[in-house]
């Protein structure tokens, strides 16, 4: 999924695999072997600088298509409930969002 992601990405930012390849600082083949489903478990260090060569979020490269699942409300006020009692506020949410979907990418994978 990730892989088709970055090769539609590229394509529409009308850059090549070697650029795309240098400018992240990994191999043409690596990239090469992601959108072609080959390789399949990139560290999320490759994958922040992938996403910072295409400009897009992290998320965006590794958020599966599929529908939102439903959740309670009562389960949704918990959790932010929690959040709030560690000290977490709205702006710093965005950047646990790209933590927890790279995790739940991983999940997905194995």
């Amino acid at each position: 999924m990730i892989g088709k992601k970055i090769a539609e990405i590229r394509r529409k930012r009308g850059m090549s695999l070697s650029e795309l390849a240098e400018r992240a600082n990994v191999s043409k083949s690596y990239i090469s072997g992601l959108e072609r489903s080959i390789n399949e478990n990139p560290s999320i260090q490759v994958i922040n600088r992938i996403a910072d060569i295409l400009e897009v979020n992290v998320t965006t490269l590794i958020r599966a298509e599929r529908e939102p699942e439903e959740c309670p409300e009562k389960e949704w006020q918990e959790f932010v409930s929690e959040l709030k009692e560690t000290g977490i506020d709205k702006e710093q949410i965005g950047e646990y969002r790209t933590l927890i979907e790279f995790i739940k990418w991983q999940k997905e994978k194995n």
